[in-house]
């Protein structure tokens, strides 16, 4: 269902930037008619799968259960997933682009520890399976239920406008971005099933399940950017847009070479506790955790360009970027896989995102932001400047015996080293950023 999305949903929340910043109402219902509509497809869609699998999957699957049992349970599990595309996604999106995407994350947090909670009262009361998951369906039935009446109440959509235009502009442009990014972001995984071991396989998911958590991370802290980016650049306050824009490029690039240069230190013994016992494969791979940290580093550094981009509403002008780096990535990893395995897969990747985060940081230097490329430039090199220092210093912490608390301690001395590494560095490069970032957390206790 996420691929089914196809890229509209972010074209949908672009798209409604400049009418919220022109109070345009008439066009705003326009934009989320337009989307709902898309969004209700996408409901009979999983509504049809769902009933195919109440049909078939019984019948085929290897298992002991009759078909009132199967049955009942993939109803349970496909409530909310049914409402969340019916009346939920559009609502959501429509809150996020309007700089309160707060309230659909508030009702996240609160459905997410009343499920908890319920999960373990009802397995520790015995309860079945299909009251465990019709319980957590009809929770996270609050979510959409939640959002449709708060966007009903404090907002004055015409849920019954009329457009003779598609007024979703450039909808096939972010379907072809997301179909380049699905590409992108599977390569790795299949070139390594079909032109490797399935070892490596098993080595790269292992690593690849701490650099996802680190990729959710950036997304998530970043999400709420793009909709304040996005109602500047609709006003065009450009001076206003430097100065916020400038502020979420080094906040970022800090993160992710704070975050990413522990995790470059860590991950080994970390991965060598996990798969502890496990000898299946070599799960010791220094060599390749170092590429695949430092590509997914670069693509946590090219988020601010690429919220700008969406922010903008550049999805057609900028799409040949996100196609130039699947195939980049895909060439690269099937000419280099069979000599260097794992590795080559992960160079592709690193190339990959080079590509695009250089390539969207002149784009909008040149078209969105306006500023000197110099100014990315000087980010960039105060990064591998932090980078070396913080492994020179790092280097001598070593985890002989492999355990959890051991790795823990040494965690946090990995934090602290690289901590005073950061505040050094940009204090004597970024000063004043440093000093508002200093404020806002004195301000926030």
């Amino acid at each position: 269902m996420l691929f089914l999305d196809l890229g509209v949903g972010a074209v949908f929340q672009s798209s409604l930037y400049k009418p919220l910043a022109d109070n345009d109402i008439v066009k705003i219902s326009e934009i989320y008619v337009s989307g709902q509509k898309f969004f209700t497809r996408l409901a009979e869609i999983l509504l049809g799968y769902v009933i195919v699998l109440i049909v078939v999957y019984p019948f085929i699957a290897n298992q002991n259960f009759g078909f009132t049992y199967t049955a009942t349970l993939i109803v349970a599990m496909s409530v909310s997933s049914f409402a969340q595309y019916y009346f939920g996604m559009a609502n959501g999106l429509f809150l996020t682009a309007d700089q309160r995407g707060y309230i659909q994350y508030n009702v996240q947090i609160i459905t997410l520890i009343l499920n908890t909670l319920s999960c373990y009262i009802l397995i520790y009361l015995g309860a079945s399976i299909h009251i465990v998951k019709m319980t957590t369906s009809l929770i996270y039935l609050i979510r959409p239920i939640v959002l449709k009446v708060y966007v009903d109440k404090h907002y004055s959509i015409n849920k019954k406008a009329v457009y003779t235009d598609e007024p979703i502009k450039q909808k096939w442009n972010g379907l072809a971005q997301h179909i380049a990014s699905v590409v992108l972001d599977s390569t790795d995984t299949i070139v390594l099933t079909v032109f490797s071991t399935l070892a490596n396989v098993s080595i790269y998911s292992v690593y690849y399940l701490v650099i996802s958590g680190l990729k959710q991370l950036f997304n998530a802290t970043t999400n709420g950017i793009q909709a304040l980016i996005g109602e500047l650049y609709a006003r065009q306050e450009k001076d206003e847009l430097k100065k916020v824009f400038g502020w979420t490029e080094w906040l970022i690039h800090t993160m992710t070479t704070f975050i990413f240069g522990c995790a470059g230190v860590l991950i080994i013994p970390f991965i060598m506790i996990y798969t502890k016992g496990i000898v299946d494969a070599d799960y010791n791979q220094p060599s390749f955790s170092v590429i695949l940290i430092i590509a997914y580093a670069m693509y946590c550094i090219r988020l601010p360009y690429h919220i700008a981009i969406k922010a903008g509403v550049h999805y057609k002008e900028t799409q040949h970027c996100y196609w130039i780096a699947a195939v980049m990535n895909l060439i690269t990893s099937v000419v280099l896989v069979n000599k260097w395995g794992l590795i080559g897969v992960a160079i592709g990747t690193l190339v990959a995102m080079t590509y695009q985060t250089v390539w969207m940081a002149i784009y909008d230097s040149e078209n969105i932001i306006y500023w000197p490329i110099k100014s990315f430039v000087k980010q960039i090199i105060v990064d591998i400047l932090i980078s070396v220092i913080g492994v020179i210093a790092t280097k001598n912490i070593k985890i002989t015996n492999y355990s959890y608390y051991k790795w823990f301690i040494a965690a946090v001395e990995v934090a602290i080293i690289w901590g005073i590494v950061v505040v050094v560095v940009n204090w004597i490069f970024y000063r004043e950023n440093l000093k508002r970032l200093t404020q806002g957390l004195k301000n926030n206790r």
